[in-house]
């Protein structure tokens, strides 16, 4: 199955940019008459045919739509320290997607090796990640926020924190089946006390990833598989 991505898709022809019109005939060399499908990363899944194999502008057909293609179930939001590697953090966003996520935002914590990063990137990341596990859903990247601005917004359901120090954390399933789920996870040296003991005032529940000590990257991927096999036995 070829799947290709527009965030805009409107009327029974669809124009692809140059970029995907360049990967569907050039790459993939499919010719006109060819099955083709379609998602706008906002749960349209679209059954399309080529109309014209231009390399440029290939036009397509639409036949077929759906809407709210294959929706997860809940909501899941992980705000997650970037990584000082990149690569570390962009692999998160690969796999979360795959798995089923949200909406991610990147968070700039005390310890947080990493300030910044570059969002145009890790958008791409997330299209070919939604693209390669074949769903019409691409999560929601938000800008890079502080810690203190992030525990200023509001957030409904269930809002949990992930730390590796202390007794008071309990597992996962503290957290209730039912969304939606904010949940933080913090940079390699971990939250500090004092960004922990100003979340719990907040109202986040503390809780742990059992006994081994996660990577960051790790330990959000952990959540975001954890979710959704709790969510698939409900």
């Amino acid at each position: 199955m070829n799947l290709f991505y527009s965030p805009h898709i409107q009327g029974d022809t669809h124009l692809l940019d140059e970029g995907e019109s360049k990967h569907a005939i050039r790459v993939l060399r499919l010719l006109k008459g060819e099955k083709v499908v379609l998602v706008d990363g906002l749960g349209g899944w679209y059954e399309a045919v080529i109309e014209d194999d231009h390399p440029k502008r290939c036009l397509l057909r639409i036949q077929n739509r759906e809407q709210n293609y294959q929706a997860m179930g809940y909501s899941l939001h992980l705000a997650v320290s970037p990584t000082k590697n990149l690569e570390r953090f962009e692999w998160f966003l690969e796999k979360s997607t795959e798995i089923g996520i949200s909406e991610i935002t990147p968070l700039i914590c005390h310890r947080s090796e990493r300030k910044q990063v570059k969002m145009e990137r890790l958008e791409r990341i997330l299209v070919s990640a939604m693209k390669q596990s074949l769903q019409a859903y691409k999560p929601v990247l938000n800008e890079a926020i502080s810690f203190e601005d992030f525990l200023e917004l509001k957030h409904e359901g269930s809002r949990g924190i992930a730390y590796c120090f202390g007794s008071e954390r309990e597992g996962m399933e503290t957290l209730g089946s039912q969304g939606p789920y904010t949940l933080m996870v913090g940079p390699e040296g971990d939250f500090t006390e004092q960004e922990v003991h100003r979340a719990l005032e907040l109202g986040f529940a503390p809780f742990h990833l059992g006994p081994s000590r996660l990577r960051t990257e790790t330990a959000a991927v952990y959540i975001t598989a954890a979710l959704s096999i709790l969510q698939q036995q409900i």
